[in-house]
């Protein structure tokens, strides 16, 4: 099996990261520092803040990476009861 390219992970999410920022659909912004694989299809992407340290996801490679972790990371935000713009 091939090892999961961690680092265009981390660029999608990202990418993700900043669309959501620019849409006012979280309430600060963050940057995707690292990106580890913890298990089949399973990833956690650190942040390194204060607010939000990491998110953990699964995503099969059938699926749209840019859906899943943006819903993973609205769930997330959701649940920090942090009121977006």
């Amino acid at each position: 099996m091939m090892a999961p390219d961690t680092e265009n992970i981390r660029l999608r999410a990202q990418d993700t990261l900043d669309e959501l920022f620019t849409a006012s659909l979280i309430p600060f912004a963050l940057s995707a520092c690292r990106v580890d694989s913890i298990g089949s299809a399973e990833y956690i992407v650190r942040f390194y803040d204060s607010r939000l340290h990491s998110i953990d996801f699964s995503w099969k490679k059938t699926e749209s990476f840019s859906d899943v972790f943006r819903a993973s990371v609205l769930d997330r935000v959701k649940r920090l009861g942090i009121p977006s713009y």
